[in-house]
């Protein structure tokens, strides 16, 4: 029990940090204002309670899907 708690964790933080990368990435492509505002701003920029939430979701979404294809294949 303890293991598969283990596993959703680490599974739904590596989705989470993935999610949160790309957002980061984002602001300093050529459309964002990361190269123009700096890294903090671009930080504070992308740590939002919306940001979170879907971040949360998605990492649940993917986690269950990744689960799913475990035990199917």
């Amino acid at each position: 029990m303890r293991k598969e708690i283990g596993r959703a964790l680490t599974e739904a933080g590596f989705i989470v940090f993935l999610f949160y990368s790309n957002l980061l990435m984002g602001e300093f492509n050529r459309s964002g204002m990361g190269n123009q505002k700096g890294l903090l701003w671009a930080v504070e920029d992308i740590l939002t309670p919306s940001n979170f939430a879907i971040a949360l979701i998605a990492a649940v979404i993917g986690y269950g899907v990744v689960e799913y294809l475990r035990k199917k294949l």
